[in-house]
């Protein structure tokens, strides 16, 4: 795991979580390869990691690649954070999903980037729309849709695809949840003209204001899965209670060499 990693010339350092390669960097400099890459016309995906992501890419290698060839696999989650502190990265910072959005509207603003919102459900992307239009005067959000319920790994529909290519966005933001955001953003990203697209995972509904966000207090300290849990018992129960540990268990066997993994680009 100290061995730093990564699979592009042009991408951020990484660190080998359990085969996943997590990128390792602060928010702001995030925003700056991001940017750099819109500026330059570089065309990346990016998946927002949690432990969830992790402990999935264990039970299915073809999302472990997905993750390990995009552009970014941003640690959004305190395990990871302090896995990158051990392994020699001590700048890295959590890269919250809603934070990370909100950096790159803030951005945005200044730099004249377009933004696409792609997902949710019953119109949870216009209204995250219409919030950050309030939030960021001047921010230019070219469209949104949310689409209905596919299968993961569907293609969108192809008029969709070319009325997204036809607005022009900087960054298309994909928030239908892991895995099938991830899958989303590496099947599509042959067929946009986008040169970012961002699977954010819930921040459509955060900043919605349709589901609670934890205290800072408990996001800071690692907790905040206690309290998403709280609020959605039936839903992740499983991730959390069932995830949580056999990724500590998994962790430690690969921290004191007993069991290795290969970081598969």
């Amino acid at each position: 795991m100290k061995n730093s990693l990564s699979n592009l010339q042009d991408v951020p350092v990484r660190i080998n979580v359990l085969g996943v390669g997590i990128s390792a960097l602060t928010l702001s400099k995030a925003v700056q390869k991001i940017s750099t890459w819109i500026d330059q016309g570089v065309r990346h995906y990016i998946n927002v990691c949690t432990v969830h992501t992790i402990m999935e890419c264990q039970r299915n290698s073809e999302l472990r690649d997905i993750v390990n060839k995009s552009g970014m696999a941003v640690p959004d989650g305190m395990p990871l954070v302090w896995l990158a502190h051990y392994s020699g990265f001590k700048e890295t910072t959590r890269i919250y999903g809603p934070d990370l959005m909100l950096a790159l509207c803030n951005y945005s603003v200044s730099r004249g980037y377009k933004h696409f919102f792609y997902g949710g459900n019953d119109g949870a992307a216009q209204e995250l729309s219409d919030v950050l239009s309030r939030r960021y005067p001047g921010l230019q959000i070219v469209g949104a849709y949310s689409p209905p319920f596919r299968d993961v790994g569907s293609l969108e529909d192809k008029l969709v695809i070319e009325d997204i290519n036809d607005l022009h966005p900087d960054i298309v933001w994909v928030g239908l949840g892991t895995p099938k955001q991830d899958y989303w953003v590496a099947n599509h990203r042959k067929l946009l003209n986008t040169p970012v697209i961002i699977a954010v995972g819930a921040a459509f509904d955060f900043h919605t204001g349709r589901i609670k966000q934890a205290p800072e207090w408990m996001q800071r300290s690692g907790l905040e899965w206690l309290f998403r849990l709280a609020m959605e018992p039936r839903r992740l129960t499983h991730r959390y209670l069932v995830y949580n540990p056999l990724f500590i268990m998994h962790v430690l066997l690969q921290l004191i060499g007993i069991k290795r993994y290969e970081f598969l680009e």
